[in-house]
């Protein structure tokens, strides 16, 4: 023990704290550091179980304890902190949206939207092979991304960055494209059939593309070269995610299976076999250690990453089910499916806590609020609605729509909402809380800084 404590008196002495940067979802501080040699790092300290009842005073006490670079002259930081921290987590019980803009964004059908990270801009694709940069605020048209010989079909920022967006076609190309100058970087060649799905690692350094010719493709965004083929489906592929740690992707496809795959040498960790149906739909939990995949045999499952083992099958949907999320600390889990309703799961239990009920038409798309505090759902009967997820209570409609919904999705703070339609709209909703500032903040945190 003497040598071990000696050790890392070393290692802890050889580094110095920078500054605090406050992670808001899910709720963590991040710590900057500098090594000796002059090389700044971060570490971070996770609070998934932070909730308004938590005994500030004991986690800061733990967190001294516990982490070598943080000490007793830091408690008052930590308090003030963990405190905001808690703010966030308040579930806003007077929230409601209002309609901010409407946005005719394409003359032919749209097929997707997102949006960066402060939700200050976002982005479509759609048949008439562009995708399109949009200013939230000012509802003003940025760029046109033009190059595609086909359909834009799957479409993405590098979120937390905001500078880079993907684009994947059915011209069996995924494009690299500058957020900024609408400059085409690099044009990612390989599938032999449409892209259907693409999706950027966390740090923004690589992108994978997900194709119906039943392969993923792994790419390097500096160089547009490709890293890796992930061979081994029978079928399409229509869902990928990396994890947090960004050395793991989950693929779901077709042929009824899911795949883990190990980023960096291609190779299969695991085969997720056991549904009866096609995946629709597959997710990492934010620590990487479980993974959801929904299927159209009504059932959703949950898997132990690590060992490819099935720990919970969630059942009660009477139809197709059509997507699946996780909320951000990973406790629950949202189901949607085309029998009109969506089901909120109790991860530790396996327990259905509520059951959402009152659309008319199936639900494309459920997604939580970043606090988890909500959920919106997106359906073929027109709206979209937020549900309180403790008790199922749905909060409001959101009305106006012209055609089925096919997307919808909150932005970093949880105050704008994006919702897209087959009527060829993008509907940008806001909160009361809402206080334009034209201002444009992509920063990971806010902290305090030690010199």
């Amino acid at each position: 023990l003497k040598s071990a404590s000696g050790t890392l008196h070393g290692w802890v002495t050889a580094m110095k704290l920078k500054r605090f940067l406050l992670r808001y979802y899910p709720p963590g501080i991040v710590l900057e550091y500098q090594r000796r040699n002059g090389e700044v790092e971060t570490k971070c300290i996770d609070f998934l179980n932070l909730t308004p009842d938590t005994d500030v005073e004991a986690l800061i006490t733990q967190i001294i304890f516990e982490e070598p670079l943080v000490k007793e002259n830091k408690r008052e930081n930590l308090r003030t902190m963990i405190y905001k921290l808690m703010e966030k987590i308040d579930g806003k019980d007077n929230q409601r949206f209002f309609l901010f803009k409407i946005l005719r964004a394409h003359i032919l059908p749209l097929t997707n939207c997102a949006f960066n990270k402060s939700g200050s801009r976002f982005i479509t694709g759609s048949y008439d092979r562009t995708c399109r940069v949009w200013d939230t605020l000012s509802g003003e048209e940025l760029l046109t991304l033009d190059g595609h010989k086909n359909v834009v079909y799957a479409i993405g920022f590098n979120n937390p960055f905001g500078d880079k967006v993907v684009t994947g076609s059915f011209d069996k190309t995924a494009k690299l494209w500058d957020a900024s100058t609408g400059q085409c970087l690099h044009t990612l060649k390989g599938h032999t059939a449409e892209i259907v799905c693409v999706a950027f690692n966390t740090a923004g350094v690589h992108v994978a593309t997900g194709s119906m010719d039943n392969t993923a493709m792994i790419w390097d965004v500096e160089t547009g070269q490709q890293i890796s083929v992930l061979a081994g489906h029978t079928a399409e592929i229509v869902s990928l995610n990396f994890n947090t740690d960004n050395d793991r992707i989950l693929t779901g496809s077709f042929d009824n299976t899911a795949k883990v795959w190990d980023v960096h040498s291609g190779q299969c960790f695991h085969t997720l076999g056991g549904h009866q149906g096609e995946i629709s739909s597959t997710q990492f939990d934010f620590t990487g250690d479980y993974c959801v995949t929904g299927s159209i045999d009504r059932s959703a499952r949950v898997w132990d990453v690590n060992s490819g083992t099935c720990v919970e099958t969630l059942r009660g949907h009477s139809d197709e089910v059509l997507d699946v999320s996780f909320n951000i600390t990973g406790n629950r889990l949202a189901t949607s499916s085309a029998d009109c309703t969506a089901r909120i799961y109790n991860i530790m239990t396996g327990a259905c806590t509520a059951i959402l009920i009152g659309h008319e038409g199936e639900i494309s798309k459920v997604q939580f609020s970043p606090n988890g505090s909500k959920i919106i759902t997106a359906s073929s009967d027109k709206t979209c609605r937020l549900w309180n997820v403790e008790t199922g209570e749905c909060l409001q409609v959101l009305e106006g729509h012209g055609d089925e919904i096919f997307s919808c999705a909150f932005n970093y703070e949880g105050d704008t909402i994006i919702t897209g339609s087959k009527d060829n709209t993008c509907r940008i909703w806001k909160d009361n809380y809402f206080m334009p500032t034209g201002e444009d903040d992509d920063a990971e945190g806010e902290g305090e800084r030690y010199e």
